[in-house]
């Protein structure tokens, strides 16, 4: 019989403790990781090339991380929980309690500042078709699904990629390389949820 107070309890058993050498090896692959997605292209930065910025071996990057998209996840991860957090508890319009067109845009508005902060972050988490399989695109499709159903828009579903479609880290760069500033970005980003959204 199993007797975990998770079991019992419905509480989370606690999570073992982190060895101290095991937190230094976390703290300098995340380290290495980050200087590198900042100053390389992430796209091109290899596993290899974190263990050995870091001083680790590949077993230690391994055992923590299976791919280099879970390190820029694990490194972008307390941005986009903030993020999270005030579009679920913060003011008005990022918060609720504003009109969904302009909850949208506020969403547009924080997304590009997110961009701007940490898109070499993003876009290493983003390789590939890991975009779809993030947790924080399962929560920003939510939320945009969630604003078109309170707006009265049909068939929502079609919807919500397409609006998430111009957060892509890849076109964000690709935006800015062409010499577009954040706020002609974000106001172009507001046209388009008005244009589906109204208000």
């Amino acid at each position: 019989m199993d007797t975990r107070s998770d079991l019992l309890t419905g509480d989370p058993a606690p999570a073992p403790a982190e060895r101290a050498d095991a937190a230094r090896n976390r703290a300098k692959v995340l380290a290495a990781a980050a200087d590198l997605f900042a100053t390389r292209d992430p796209r091109t930065v290899t596993m290899d090339d974190i263990a050995k910025a870091a001083g680790v071996g590949r077993g230690t990057l391994y055992r923590r991380y299976p791919d280099k998209n879970s390190i820029a996840v694990a490194l972008l991860d307390e941005h986009e929980r903030a993020l999270q957090d005030k579009l679920l508890r913060g003011p008005a319009p990022l918060g609720p309690g504003a009109p969904p067109a302009e909850r949208l845009a506020a969403f547009y508005t924080a997304m590009v500042e997110l961009l701007d902060a940490h898109a070499d972050l993003v876009l290493g988490a983003e390789t590939g078709g890991a975009r779809f399989a993030t947790g924080a695109y399962g929560f920003w499709y939510l939320h945009v699904r969630a604003l078109l159903v309170a707006a009265g828009i049909p068939e929502p579903d079609a919807l919500v990629d397409p609006l998430l479609a111009p957060l892509a880290a890849e076109v964000y760069r690709h935006q800015r390389e062409r010499g577009l500033g954040s706020a002609q970005i974000t106001a172009a980003l507001v046209r388009l949820g008005r244009s589906v959204i109204g208000g």
